[in-house]
């Protein structure tokens, strides 16, 4: 049984965790801002930017968001002159979003705002630390999915 200190740092480093990642969205957030967009808004154009999906649904599962709340996203940006929607030869339900010139400009800017908010936040941090701890959190993201995995195997058992 693990002892109530041991129970409580465990807490407090995914607490740490949280609050941590809470402060880096609202720094970007505040930056992307200054551009005109929201994070979620920058996040989908890197996204597009990177080339990480072909089409809409694969997009809204690279950015873990509802498809629904994607359709929002890309009809912002697209009043705004930074992506187009195209048809996906084959299937004229599905639509691959392009960036814009403008996009792909604002893009470039935001990738390098990333870029300077990163460098902002580790930059005190050495990098025997920021080793270990990138192995750390990849260990954890594998201990996600597992227990994800496990959680959903009597859900999936039950269906018919």
């Amino acid at each position: 049984m693990m002892s109530a200190p041991r129970k409580q740092q465990r807490f407090d480093v995914l607490d740490d965790m949280a609050n941590v990642s809470r402060k880096i969205r609202t720094l970007f957030d505040a930056r992307v801002r200054e551009k005109g967009l929201t994070l979620a808004r920058a996040r989908t154009l890197l996204r597009v930017q990177r080339g990480e999906a072909a089409n809409q649904k694969e997009l809204a599962v690279e950015l873990e968001i509802e498809t629904a709340t994607l359709v929002r996203l890309i009809d912002g940006l697209e009043a705004q002159g930074l992506i187009e929607r195209h048809e996906v030869e084959g299937d004229r339900r599905a639509k691959q979003v392009v960036l814009t010139e403008a996009g792909e400009a604002l893009a470039g800017v935001i990738d390098r705002m990333a870029g300077e908010v990163g460098r902002e936040v580790l930059s005190d941090i050495p990098a025997q630390e920021l080793q270990s701890t990138q192995g750390m959190l990849r260990r954890m993201a594998r201990n996600i999915e597992t227990a994800s995995q496990r959680s959903c195997e009597p859900a999936l058992a039950k269906q018919p």
